[in-house]
């Protein structure tokens, strides 16, 4: 027992003095308003930075929808420094993380640094409250480096702060990416069982393809409705993908993929049109009503897209999702969502094809 308290209490003062440590090293930085520096990812202005989209300016939006634009995934701080140390401050909502959310992708923050002409992630701002201060990674040389700081996928962020040394010079980033495409759809498209902010399958592409994916996922809630449909076609973009099947029923999906690609064509007559099937989803192997929900649901748009083609659509195309997470059944972190190695072999499947397509609109890509 006397060993058990010894070993409790050296335990207790490591951890006390990790804690001062921590204090002690983010006293010593200097912190600047990230709103001095380049936010990307964003569609418009707002009101507030950090949402997606200013929801006061479209009229009828289901009050889940205008909640969730609030959430600042996709967005990312870039900025520039010879810092040898970067750390962050950033705040959240009280809410608490989704069961099938990684507390990190929920909430927290990661970063990513160039190297050559590549983008590679270097640590991660871990959420332990409201308010969060976190050394994000240290020890490093002292030659100017072009960082990427993603935001949280699935909450409102109200501050952020960066952290460098005292005497490191800090300035905006340049807009790494070049031209927008929007991506509305499902919580699939937001994050969910990505397992920090930066691997949302939408940043993974303009990091791989250096085109500017723009994260419109509403989680559990892009079901096509006539005024989200009227808010995406109002965004202006180079192209648009169309990744909402999962959330919208098979009855819906008839009524409404439609008017969703006709409004969006009337607004931007010659930008290119990606329409993408639901993934699998695994529990369907053993939920045969969910299993035959995603069949039709997946055979409905295909008969949709189809009819709009036949009645003379341009520029209209269609990806399936056949195998789109392999054959192995472990690609998901609950049955639905696709964990990173799901989304690693989605990204496989689907970015030859959407960057094939992008390349018939002169809409350039990066070498890396």
């Amino acid at each position: 027992m006397k060993q058990l308290f010894k070993t409790i209490f050296f335990i207790t003062l490591l951890s006390i003095g990790a804690v001062i440590a921590h204090a002690q090293k983010t006293e010593q930085l200097n912190f600047i308003n990230a709103k001095a520096l380049t936010l990307i990812g964003k569609s418009e202005e707002t009101q507030n930075v950090y949402d997606r989209i200013d929801s006061n300016k479209y009229k009828g939006l289901p009050t889940r929808v205008a909640q969730l634009l609030t959430n600042s995934a996709g967005l990312a701080i870039s900025f520039k420094t010879n810092s040898t140390v970067i750390s962050a401050k950033w705040c959240v909502s009280k809410s608490r993380a989704l069961a099938n959310m990684f507390p990190t992708a929920h909430k927290g923050v990661d970063l990513y640094i160039k190297r050559g002409d590549k983008w590679q992630f270097a640590g991660i701002g871990k959420v332990g409250g409201v308010c969060n201060d976190e050394l994000i990674i240290s020890r490093m040389d002292n030659t100017e480096k072009e960082c990427l700081l993603y935001l949280p996928l699935y909450d409102k962020v109200d501050e952020v702060q960066i952290g460098v040394d005292k005497k490191a010079n800090i300035a905006p980033g340049e807009e790494p990416f070049a031209k927008r495409v929007l991506i509305y759809g499902s919580s699939i498209v937001q994050g969910t069982g990505a397992s920090r902010p930066g691997m949302a399958y939408p940043a993974r592409l303009s990091r791989l393809t250096g085109i500017n994916f723009i994260n419109l996922g509403l989680s559990g809630s892009a079901k096509m409705e006539p005024e989200v449909i009227d808010m995406v076609a109002a965004i202006h973009a180079d192209a648009y993908i169309l990744d909402c099947v999962p959330n919208t029923n098979p009855a819906l999906i008839k009524e409404r993929t439609a008017y969703m690609i006709n409004t969006i064509r009337s607004k931007h007559p010659k930008v290119p049109i990606i329409v993408m099937q639901s993934v699998i989803r695994e529990s369907g192997y053993w939920d045969k009503t969910l299993g035959e929900t995603v069949k039709n649901q997946n055979i409905n748009i295909q008969q949709e897209v189809l009819a709009l083609l036949d009645k003379g659509v341009k520029d209209l195309y269609f990806i399936t999702s056949e195998k789109m997470l392999g054959n192995d059944h472990e690609g998901t972190v609950d049955g639905v969502h696709p964990n990173d190695l799901g989304y690693e072999r989605m990204l496989a499947h689907i970015q030859p094809l959407i960057t094939d397509i992008l390349k018939k609109y002169n809409i350039k890509l990066d070498k890396n």
